[in-house]
């Protein structure tokens, strides 16, 4: 039997990884932005905003894909338990019979 409630959670580490990549990334292109040689200000400018506007549409997209992931769980139990309420039903009645 498949064990629904069972939740697969990321290590510490791991986590702590991937913030220190996210920041560090982020940093290192806010910087590299900042240093550019030969760019005027208005250019500077609409790259950090296009990095910005990046960063929010990949927490926008993570988050949509998990909640797609989260729903069909959620669909994939309750056809899960309404099977197995049919096969009870069906071998109470077959019992009886």
């Amino acid at each position: 039997m498949n064990d629904l409630n069972h939740a697969q959670l990321n290590s510490p580490e791991w986590v702590f990884f991937v913030k220190a990549s996210f920041a560090i990334s982020l940093v290192a292109m806010f910087v590299a932005i900042f240093f550019l040689a030969e760019v005027d200000l208005t250019a500077k400018g609409f790259l950090a905003i296009g990095t910005l506007y990046l960063v929010a549409s990949t927490f926008t997209l993570s988050k949509t894909v998990r909640d797609e992931f989260e729903g069909q769980k959620f669909i994939n139990k309750l056809a899960e338990a309404r099977t197995e309420k049919l096969l009870k039903d069906y071998e109470r009645n077959s019992e009886t019979a």
